[in-house]
């Protein structure tokens, strides 16, 4: 059985995986679930907060756990976790992007964003008055990441959603050969996501190939809308 450490998304906090990890454990896997610096009611100020902050508080749970682990990054996670990759290698047993960005070396979120032919999110980015964070505009958080999720599920996330960060957006990825591009991949395709379109998910994960693509026929969330499909597509990775 599996060690999998999930990272969450921009916006999120590790309570988005209420309903997976429950999976993942009945069918005999270990899992851990942080909360990046800033989500999920960490106190760290949002201005001191940068993708490399992001991603060394990862390598210190790779560097805490006992055997490499299956790192899986959902959305803005998929950033962290490349990142996060590039300095720990050897800690990681295959890296896996949850309808999640895949940056090529030098790429910025934002910068992938720009060439995103059906952009969805920045242009419904709320920012705060120092323009240190943003939320989203209320009126598309259904659309652009709950759809196909129950009335409940969309409540109780919403409720939970907090400012992100803007720096960590904006600041690219330095990536090697040698130990990013060492370690096996696998994308998760999201076919009916409106934060991040099927299009661009493939434009990623053609650019810096996987070794596998799975689709499911989900929104942004398949951790609230298809947890147990989610769960079968990574028990048959960890096989």
């Amino acid at each position: 059985m599996a060690d999998f450490l999930l990272i969450h998304g921009a916006w999120h906090g590790a309570w988005c995986w209420k309903k997976l990890v429950p999976e993942l454990q009945k069918a005999g896997h270990q899992v851990r679930i942080p909360n990046l610096p800033g989500h999920g009611g960490d106190p760290t100020d949002p201005a001191s907060i940068h993708l490399a902050t992001y991603a060394g508080h990862v390598v210190e749970l790779l560097d805490a756990g006992d055997a490499p682990v299956i790192l899986l990054g959902h959305s803005m996670g998929g950033m962290v976790i490349t990142q996060a990759a590039e300095y720990r290698p050897d800690r990681i047993q295959a890296l896996v992007y949850l309808t999640a960005f895949l940056p090529e070396n030098g790429q910025s979120l934002l910068a992938i964003e720009e060439r995103n032919p059906k952009a969805s999110v920045p242009p419904n980015l709320v920012p705060d008055a120092a323009g240190i964070t943003a939320i989203i505009n209320a009126d598309q958080i259904m659309n652009l990441f709950y759809h196909d999720c129950s009335e409940a599920d969309i409540a109780f996330a919403t409720r939970q959603l907090t400012p992100q960060p803007l720096a960590p957006l904006a600041e690219p990825v330095s990536l090697s050969d040698n130990n990013f591009g060492s370690i096996p991949r696998v994308y998760i395709e999201c076919t009916e996501d409106r934060a991040i379109c099927l299009e661009q998910q493939r434009v990623m994960h053609q650019a810096t190939p996987c070794d596998r693509v799975f689709s499911l026929a989900t929104s942004h969330s398949p951790f609230f809308s298809a947890p147990r499909e989610l769960t079968g597509i990574l028990a048959e990775i960890a096989g």
